[in-house]
């Protein structure tokens, strides 16, 4: 048994997390503000005595004691991470500095939830973890775009100062059970859109391709990389590679929630990215992972989520 902190535990892709560790047996510490993360993904977790949740924001530093780090804390979404861009930058710097002083007076591993907008809006397809990206640094995306890449350079700085054991893994777009309702995300907007009967809003011409992987095969390429040799420290990219056009999901979700909506088309936001597929040859090769959820598959479980909520929490 390991003692494991995961720092925005109560978020779409903590709570899953800290599910998966203490069904492996380990004790879990949850680290969360709530201020995007939901008390009701974790609260089913309250019961065990293995599992700790405690309000923190990581841009203080912490004083725990565990065996390992995972630090997911940040606002994903262009809505939560644009509301308050300046506290995004913190969350993803100071953040970032807090965790590794802490791994580093711990000796401890420290896995850091990167993104795929380090990429920003490529000019390479699909994007391999060598590309450097194509990143406005004083954009609307700027804040978390430029904040994760910065959180990517300290965590490299002190592997190569520190000799510190880092992981650090570039996600791409990731869905599932248990994504706010209201975090703006194509997915769970469409969904929610399509369950209401209302209009499908598809922004540009919808021809802007993007790569969806469901949060099951997410989180175990995370314990996998986290599990890794020390010597493999990323950055790995990890998401499924198959790449749909955002019309092409706003009709599947129509059709597989029965929905009479229809498709209605708004200007394009700043900045948005034109491609995004994740070139996963380096996951396939050291995390021998590779995604097993369909898109259509992982969409019936997300319908059958966000339909179990009823209509109160789809406000």
């Amino acid at each position: 048994m390991k003692r494991i902190l995961v720092t925005g535990g109560a978020g779409f892709l903590g709570s899953h997390l800290c599910e998966r560790l203490l069904v492996e047996g380990h004790e879990v510490l949850c680290v969360d503000n709530f201020y995007t993360g939901l008390r009701s993904n974790i609260v089913h977790f309250i019961g065990n005595p293995f599992f700790e949740v405690m309000r923190h924001d990581i841009c203080f530093p912490l004083y725990v004691e565990v065996d390992e780090i995972y630090n997911l804390a940040c606002p994903a979404s262009p809505i939560h991470y644009q509301f308050d861009p300046v506290q995004t930058t913190k969350t993803s710097v100071h953040g970032a500095i807090n965790m590794l002083g802490l791994a580093k007076r711990l000796k401890a591993r420290v896995f850091q939830a990167s993104t795929s907008e380090v990429y920003g809006d490529p000019e390479v397809h699909p994007q391999p973890e060598a590309y450097w990206g194509n990143v406005n640094p004083i954009g609307y995306r700027s804040c978390y775009d430029e904040g994760k890449r910065c959180a990517e350079t300290l965590f490299f700085d002190y592997y190569r100062q520190h000799r510190l054991k880092i992981k650090v893994a570039r996600i791409f777009n990731t869905y599932g059970p248990r994504m706010h309702p209201n975090d703006g995300r194509v997915v769970s907007n469409f969904i929610i859109q399509a369950l209401r009967g209302e209009p499908i809003t598809v922004y540009g011409n919808g021809k802007q391709t993007r790569s969806f992987c469901y949060v099951d095969d997410m989180i175990d390429a995370f314990i996998r990389l986290m599990n890794s040799p020390d010597g493999i420290t990323g950055p790995v990219n990890l998401g499924n590679p198959s790449e749909f056009t955002i019309l092409e999901l706003a009709h599947k979700v129509i059709e597989l929630t029965d929905s009479k909506s229809k498709i209605v088309f708004k200007p394009l936001p700043h900045d948005d990215p034109v491609q995004r597929q994740p070139k996963i040859n380096l996951a396939r090769k050291v995390l021998k992972w590779k995604p097993r959820v369909a898109l259509e598959d992982g969409l019936r479980e997300t319908i059958a989520y966000f339909r179990s909520l009823g209509p109160r929490d789809l406000k």
